[in-house]
């Protein structure tokens, strides 16, 4: 974890905690996935679809 992807999480949390719920952990996923520039895939649409720096790719499991 960087610096960058640690105060990106941050502000997540920050942001989205009270409409998406949004804790921590998924805030660094998301994170890690934006400073990065990489496609996250996740079937947990409700916290990362409000993040709108992310590239999203929602699966049904």
């Amino acid at each position: 974890m960087t610096e960058n992807i640690g105060h990106r999480a941050a502000v997540y949390v920050e942001e989205h905690s009270l409409s998406s719920g949004m804790r921590a952990g998924d805030a660094i996923i998301a994170a890690t996935a934006a400073e990065n520039n990489l496609m996250l895939c996740t079937g947990n649409a409700r916290h990362f679809r409000i993040i709108k720096d992310l590239q999203l790719k929602i699966f049904k499991s």
